[in-house]
């Protein structure tokens, strides 16, 4: 029950955000390696035409994850506000 708690706030921070998106984009790179071996090794249209297709989509998808990434990558870096309490001391507001 801890672990499972424990993955659901990792999920939510951003450094595990940057993390699964560095690892959607090594996912899609991978998956368009495997679809540009098989069309080396395919001979027949009927084959390379989805092949061809499902290799553009992965293609797609790492542009995607790596606009995802930069968007991650600029939220980690602009500076952040915060907004202090006043202190009190008899009711009174410094």
């Amino acid at each position: 029950m801890i672990f499972e708690d424990i993955a659901r706030f990792k999920k939510y921070t951003t450094k595990s955000k940057f993390l699964s998106q560095t690892e959607d984009l090594a996912a899609e790179q991978k998956a368009r390696a495997t679809y540009e071996n098989l069309i080396c090794l395919a001979d027949d249209p009927d084959v390379l035409e989805p092949l061809k297709f499902l290799r553009e989509r992965e293609i797609v998808h790492f542009q995607r994850f790596g606009e995802a990434l930069r968007i991650v990558q600029d939220s980690l870096a602009e500076k952040k506000y915060y907004a202090q309490k006043p202190l009190y001391e008899n009711n009174k507001a410094y």
